[in-house]
C-alpha cells in the first residue's frame, strides 16, 4: 500500500518529469519503494500472520494506544498497509472460485474441484476477518469508513464483472469506455484510493493532501489496469497469443469506433465449432483499429494526472519511487 510511503523525509528529488515511452520496468520500482519503507510488500501480512515474533512485537505496540509516542503511528502506518494487502490478498483467494457447472473432465476430479472452492472461501473468509479486527484496532472512525467504503466497492465490482462473465465468451456487452472507467473503480482502483488516502488521515494531513493521495491511487491503478487489458496487444516477444477479455479496454474502445454491430460481426466471425474463440483473429481486428492506441493514450492520461496529484507534495525520495511506479506502469515496447 503505497500511501504509506507518502509521508516518508528523503533526499530531495525534483520536479516529476512528463510519461516517456521508456522507464524502469515494474519489479525493479517495487524493489526501490520497499528499500525506502524497509520491508517487502507481496505476501508481507501472510507471514506477520504466521510469526510469533512480530505478534510479541505488536502486542508491545498496543500498550503505546492512548500515548502520543510517534512509534504509534508508524505502527499505525505499517499496520493499514498490511490491512490493504490482505483485504486484495483475500479478493484474490476468493476469486480463484470456480464455476463447477462449467468444468470439464480433464479439469480433475469434482470431489477436489470442490474442496478447492471450500478452501478458497475459508481461506479469503480468515484473511478478510483477520483485515476487519486489524482495522478496528486503528482506531480511527473516519479510517475505517473509508476501508469498510473500499470493500463494499470490491464487492459491487466483482459483482458487476461475475454477472457478465457467462456471456463474455459469447458476445460482449454492450459498454462504453465511461462504463468500463467506473467498473475499474470499483473492482482495482478504491481499495488503493482510499487506502492513500486513509493513510494521510492517520498522519493528520489535511482534506486536500488526503484528496491527493486519493488521487494519486485511483490514477495509478487505473493506469496499472490499462497497463494490464493492453498486454496481449503489446507484447512482441509472445509466440503464443494471450486470451484476453471481451471487456478490455482496447475491445471497448475498439468497440465504439467501429460500432456495436460491425464489433458483434467481427466476434462472431472469431468464434469457431462449439463457440471456440479464436483469439488470434480477433486480436488482429483490434490492434487493425485504433482501440490499442487509444487505450494506450488513456493509460498515459491517467499516469499524468496521478503525477500531477504528486506534484503536491514535498520532492523526497519516496515522492520519486512513487513516480517510478507510474513510469512503469505507462512504459509500453
Amino acid at each position: 500500500m503505497w500511501g504509506a510511503l507518502l509521508r516518508r523525509g528523503g533526499r530531495g528529488a525534483g520536479g516529476l518529469r512528463g510519461l516517456v515511452s521508456v522507464g524502469p520496468p515494474w519489479s525493479q520500482v517495487v524493489s526501490e519503494a520497499e528499500k525506502i519503507v524497509g520491508y517487502p510488500t507481496s505476501f508481507m501480512s501472510l507471514r506477520c500472520l504466521l510469526s510469533d515474533e512480530l505478534s510479541n512485537i505488536a502486542m508491545q505496540v498496543r500498550k503505546l494506544v492512548g500515548t502520543k509516542h510517534p512509534l504509534l503511528d508508524t505502527a499505525r502506518q505499517r499496520s493499514l498497509a498490511e490491512i490493504t494487502e490482505l483485504i486484495h490478498t483475500a479478493f484474490l483467494v476468493h476469486r480463484g472460485i470456480v464455476n463447477i457447472g462449467e468444468l470439464k473432465s480433464c479439469d480433475g476430479p469434482l470431489k477436489d474441484m470442490q474442496f478447492g472452492n471450500k478452501m478458497a472461501v475459508l481461506s479469503g473468509d480468515f484473511l478478510l476477518a483477520n483485515a476487519c479486527t486489524s482495522l478496528a484496532q486503528l482506531q480511527n472512525t473516519k479510517v475505517v469508513e473509508l476501508i469498510s467504503s473500499a470493500i463494499g466497492d470490491l464487492v459491487q465490482g466483482i459483482y458487476y464483472e461475475n454477472s457478465k462473465s457467462s456471456e463474455e465468451n459469447c458476445l460482449t456487452d454492450d459498454i462504453g469506455i465511461s462504463t468500463w472507467k467506473e467498473q475499474v473503480f470499483l473492482s482495482h482502483s478504491a481499495l488503493l484510493a482510499k487506502s492513500c488516502q486513509a493513510a494521510m488521515e492517520l498522519a493528520k494531513h489535511s482534506a486536500e493532501i488526503q484528496d491527493m493521495a486519493f488521487q494519486y491511487g485511483k490514477h495509478m491503478s487505473m493506469s496499472h489496469k490499462l497497463h494490464s487489458d493492453l498486454q496481449p496487444f503489446v507484447k512482441e516477444s509472445s509466440s503464443d497469443t494471450m486470451a484476453f477479455s471481451l471487456n478490455s479496454a482496447p475491445a471497448v474502445l475498439h468497440q465504439e469506433f467501429l460500432g456495436r454491430e460491425a464489433w458483434i460481426k467481427q466476434i462472431r466471425e472469431a468464434q469457431g465449432k462449439g463457440n471456440k474463440m479464436d483469439y488470434k483473429k480477433l486480436q488482429e481486428a483490434i490492434k487493425a483499429g485504433k482501440g490499442v492506441t487509444s487505450a494506450i493514450d488513456l493509460c498515459r492520461c491517467h499516469g499524468n494526472r496521478a503525477l500531477a496529484a504528486l506534484e503536491r507534495f514535498p520532492p523526497s525520495e519516496a515522492r520519486a519511487a512513487l513516480a517510478n511506479i507510474v513510469y512503469a506502469v505507462t512504459r509500453f515496447p
